[in-house]
């Protein structure tokens, strides 16, 4: 661990494309929780300032570059697109401006775009995979080349679960400098709630989440449907928006769920607080993608299961890091709706069941994913950076 002097307070510089898309809470916590450092956002994209206030957003200027600089660049020092555009001046000098000792870069594919920065840039640089983003692109020749140069280069590489450090192992990175960069849930935002059993049969299931391919939404409804059918008073309510809405509406209009189904559209933490507080069960059935879109670990569903709730989910990506088999939830292989509708059946069919799993569920969340505690760790991931970049030296400069 790096011992900065008392009178230094060290910077570091978060860089998100877009800050912030609405889904992306789990950033916006760790920006603004930081504590021994701390930080500024650089970004090329401010939105949803009202939601996610920070003062500290930078946006670097436009380069107009004079044209024989830029053909000079591109077509006789083959630099890349970074530097001929002007957006490599821009970044170091809003780096020196703001005096960061460190870049943490949000992303992989975010960290290949800047791989020719951070090959330059004399400081240390940590890029945080998240999920989607360790997904190779075979419509991008070189990306994968360039996804294994930046996990090379870089001085560590943070995750969000012990999955996709496999995923980044597996494409070169080295074990000694991955380490797990869990996201941290407030729980005074998200207090236990102790629930009686429904009356007739009544159980109020709930899924948070984006709507697209990846959550298993299609899988929930086929298996909610069949739950239902016996249960004609059980509700389920979907909070999130996305691509899918108009399809997941036609699906339950053909298995005639439409007076069980409600979905809420985005809703900020206040609303889902009280959405889960309302609930019995939180489902997500999450599934890989033909192009590999995995899961992290679900911030929802560490929400969900803060306020006492027993998940049935698939065995997928970081999920089961999460979620302990038969203790806090039930998790079922990807794509079975027989599976999902056995476990929902298991899971209600007494309240013991579901109320130690409930319970359960709220203990782990505050043993293991306190976000007090997870921003100390990130901060002393920040501290070994720097170590780490201070034995091995800075790059050479370049010709």
């Amino acid at each position: 661990m790096v011992v900065w002097p008392h009178f230094i307070v060290p910077r570091v510089a978060s860089y998100c494309t877009t800050f912030l898309k609405p889904e992306m809470l789990h950033i916006y916590r760790q920006v603004t929780g930081l504590r021994r450092w701390e930080t500024f956002v650089i970004c090329k994209e401010r939105l949803e300032a009202k939601r996610f206030p920070f003062d500290k957003t930078i946006i670097p200027p436009a380069v107009r570059s004079n044209f024989l600089r830029r053909a000079w660049l591109k077509y006789v020092r083959h630099e890349p697109p970074i530097v001929y555009r002007g957006e490599y001046g821009a970044l170091a000098g809003v780096l020196a401006a703001h005096q960061a000792d460190l870049l943490h870069v949000y992303f992989g594919h975010t960290g290949v775009h800047l791989l020719p920065f951070l090959r330059r840039w004399p400081l240390p640089a940590v890029v945080s995979f998240h999920g989607m983003d360790v997904q190779t692109r075979a419509d991008r020749p070189g990306y994968e080349a360039s996804l294994r140069a930046l996990l090379q280069e870089i001085s560590l590489v943070l995750v969000r679960s012990e999955s996709l450090r496999e995923r980044v192992v597996a494409l070169g990175a080295d074990p000694e400098k991955v380490r797990l960069n869990r996201t941290g849930i407030p729980l005074e935002a998200f207090p236990f709630r102790d629930r009686p059993r429904p009356v007739g049969e009544a159980w109020h299931l709930v899924q948070a989440c984006r709507l697209i391919e990846k959550k298993g939404l299609e899988v929930a409804l086929r298996a909610f449907a069949r739950f239902a059918a016996t249960r004609p008073q059980a509700h389920f309510t979907i909070a999130g928006e996305g691509p899918l809405r108009a399809a997941l509406d036609q699906l339950v209009a053909e298995l005639n769920i439409g007076s069980q189904v409600t979905f809420t559209g985005f809703l900020n933490q206040d609303g889902l607080r009280d959405l889960y507080h309302q609930a019995h069960v939180f489902v997500h059935p999450s599934q890989m993608t033909a192009d590999q879109n995995q899961e992290g670990i679900p911030n929802s569903m560490l929400e969900a299961m803060a306020t006492g709730l027993p998940v049935v989910a698939t065995l997928h990506g970081g999920i089961p890091e999460a979620v302990r088999q038969q203790e806090t939830g039930i998790l079922v292989p990807e794509r079975d709706e027989n599976g999902l509708v056995a476990s929902l059946d298991q899971l209600v069919s007494t309240s013991a069941l579901w109320e130690t799993m409930g319970r359960a569920a709220a203990a782990d969340m505050r043993e293991n994913f306190e976000h007090a505690a997870q921003i100390a760790k990130l901060e002393g991931f920040y501290d070994e950076a720097m170590a780490r970049h201070a034995r091995r030296g800075p790059p050479a400069a370049s010709s």
